[in-house]
């Protein structure tokens, strides 16, 4: 986990590139399949491997794939999840708070409930 300062950075790349329909579908192929080539990719998704490849390094930058050497110098992406455990952390506390809120004027309508004229 990051540092409590660089959490909302690497958040905000999180859900940035969770906003791409294309980036979700990339995501979700590598954690149903595993690593993957751009290649590989671009054969099971409707996308050519040159767009895979622009998809793949914003997804590298927001930290949720590595690129690793595979078989005859072919670049494989494996999926990482720490970023997604950071987003999940920021999305838990801003539950958290948004319950909170939503009991208080649960809280609040009932008392009154008895006061509607």
């Amino acid at each position: 986990m990051p540092h409590p300062d660089q959490a909302e950075p690497v958040a905000q790349a999180v859900f940035t590139a969770l906003a791409d329909p294309t980036r979700r579908g990339i995501l979700a192929e590598l954690a149903a399949r595993g690593p993957a080539t751009a290649t590989d990719l671009a054969a099971r998704l409707p996308i050519s491997r040159q767009a895979i490849a622009k998809h793949l390094g914003l997804l590298s930058d927001a930290g949720l794939v590595r690129a690793e050497a595979g078989e005859r110098r072919r670049i494989r992406y494996r999926l990482q999840t720490g970023p997604v455990a950071v987003a999940q952390s920021f999305l838990a506390a801003l539950a958290r708070d948004w319950d909170g809120h939503l009991s208080a004027l649960h809280d609040h309508l009932e008392r009154n409930r008895g006061n509607e004229t």
